[in-house]
């Protein structure tokens, strides 16, 4: 069955975020106050051939573990919906 999935990689909290904060300082120079702690990450969608959700959550994490997240310095989160 297919499986679509989405994986949401942001960088890990307390962990320096030069994008983020670049974003965080335009915005309150554009006078958008009350705007703090922006963090910049990824999102990716892909659909994926599984027997189950589980298995394609399971197959998804992996990819993130191996490539899509460097596991030291970002965190990740999969979300999953049949396609």
């Amino acid at each position: 069955m297919k499986i679509r999935v989405h994986v949401r990689i942001i960088p890990r909290t307390g962990l320096l975020d030069p994008e983020g904060q670049a974003i965080a300082h335009a915005l309150s120079a554009l006078g958008f106050a009350g705007v703090g702690d922006v963090r910049v990450g990824k999102a990716i969608e892909m659909t994926v051939e599984a027997t189950s959700p589980d298995a394609a959550e399971a197959s998804v994490r992996t990819m993130c573990e191996r490539l899509l997240a460097n596991p030291v310095t970002e965190d990740f989160s999969i979300k999953v919906e049949r396609a």
